[in-house]
């Protein structure tokens, strides 16, 4: 771990809920908030989700998978979001949002018209906003839990 947790605190809760007051709670918040108000399908939301855990390498984030309805993606979901570009149990928006999360994570620059086009041919501009919302949180605050080293305290059993 790359910060000092005292002894006996959750090195998440500390850091997102201690150690900077006025920060914290609120990143906090709005990280939870793309959970509870999305109106992404769970596969879209996961597609994304995963992809920018996999490029930032945070390993909590790795092992979490969102439950909706008490749903989750299938268990190899998360090799397919791997593989998003040659998988064939992806829908259009599916691929989209794993397409998105890659590309805003290394190469925001990269966004071009023709990908725009895709993009609006199938999702709405909410739904677009929202999506970039999402992306943004995940890419800051896994990136803050991998880079402090938080993420290989909190990693589940097993990985």
């Amino acid at each position: 771990m790359n910060i000092d947790i005292p002894e006996g605190q959750d090195p998440i809760g500390y850091v997102w809920g201690e150690l900077v007051p006025g920060i914290g709670p609120a990143a906090a918040t709005f990280s939870l908030s793309v959970y509870e108000h999305t109106t992404l399908e769970l596969r879209e939301f996961e597609a994304a989700r995963l992809r920018v855990a996999q490029i930032n390498g945070c390993l909590y984030c790795l092992d979490w998978r969102t439950e909706r309805d008490g749903r989750k993606v299938e268990e190899d979901f998360p090799e397919a979001v791997t593989h998003w570009r040659t998988t064939t149990v992806f829908d259009t928006r599916t691929r989209l949002a794993a397409e998105y999360a890659e590309r805003y994570a290394l190469d925001h620059h990269g966004l071009d018209d023709a990908f725009w086009t895709r993009m609006t041919a199938h999702y709405t501009q909410r739904e677009i906003v929202e999506l970039t919302m999402s992306i943004g949180a995940w890419l800051s605050f896994g990136r803050l839990n991998h880079v402090l080293g938080l993420d290989t305290a909190c990693v589940l059993p097993g990985h």
